[in-house]
């Protein structure tokens, strides 16, 4: 039995390197690049992953789903850049992968790190994601945006932690927020969704209530008050890019 990791990447020269060094004891990694214009598929090659290309971006599940395709190894273990595998946790699935399991899909605990700490309540921990598998027990969803592992049978959960360096500064959150609310906008206009002003208002009030007080964001102190204004803006957005794209019709953004 062995492990292969699978990783998409777009220009992420910053984080491929971190990444791979946290999986080092996989019997092979296999990258699917979507054309980065940085150094992304050379630093991964360098560091002995088996790098392949597809520029023709059709979403999240598709681009998981293809690099999934090529992984060889008995268990998978499916990642983002911007993760780390901890020490407690690459122990843990190091056991699974030597026949000490009893499940053919695990998921683990998430931490993100937001701005320089990271966030312990907020909605963001525990944040289990099911991300090791038996090959051929699972599959991601089509999804454009968010999407998800949909496994065949149950799933157990691991010791360990999976870290998330899914915002580094300020820049990050703005450049990510606009990226994921237009494709999650875009989904959700083909799947004949509608909004107004009022609603991506209301929405983006409630999700600031929910994160800062429902999920005790406030224990986060000043991250946890920038995290759900980051939150709520995210949310508002995206309700407000949807009632935009029903203004343009089928010139609707993609």
């Amino acid at each position: 039995m062995g492990l292969s990791v699978i990783i998409i990447t777009q220009d992420e020269e910053q984080n491929i390197g971190p990444c791979l060094e946290s999986v080092g004891f996989a019997d092979e990694v296999v990258v699917l690049d979507g054309g980065s214009s940085d150094r992304t598929r050379e630093m991964a090659a360098e560091m002995g992953a088996r790098v392949h290309v597809a520029s023709n971006w059709q979403g999240f599940g598709v681009q998981k789903n293809r690099v999934l395709a090529l992984a060889q190894e008995q268990w998978v273990l499916s990642l983002d850049a911007d993760e780390r595998v901890s020490p407690e946790l690459a122990d843990a699935i190091k056991a699974v992968v030597a026949g000490q399991s009893s499940s053919d899909a695990y998921e683990m605990s998430r931490m993100t790190w937001y701005c320089g700490k990271f966030l312990r309540y907020s909605g963001t921990s525990p944040d289990y994601v099911l991300r090791l598998f038996r090959r051929g027990t699972a599959r991601f969803s089509d999804a454009l945006v968010h999407e998800r592992l949909v496994p065949d049978g149950a799933v157990a959960r691991l010791p360990g932690k999976l870290l998330h360096y899914s915002f580094r500064n300020f820049s990050d959150v703005l450049k990510k927020t606009d990226a994921y609310t237009e494709a999650s906008a875009r989904q959700a206009l083909e799947a004949g969704r509608t909004s107004s002003v009022g609603k991506a208002v209301s929405r983006g009030m409630w999700m600031f209530f929910r994160t800062y007080v429902l999920k005790r964001g406030f224990l986060d102190g000043g991250h946890g008050l920038a995290n759900a204004v980051s939150a709520a803006q995210g949310t508002y957005y995206r309700y407000l890019k949807i009632w935009n794209g029903q203004q343009a019709g089928p010139k609707a953004p993609k």
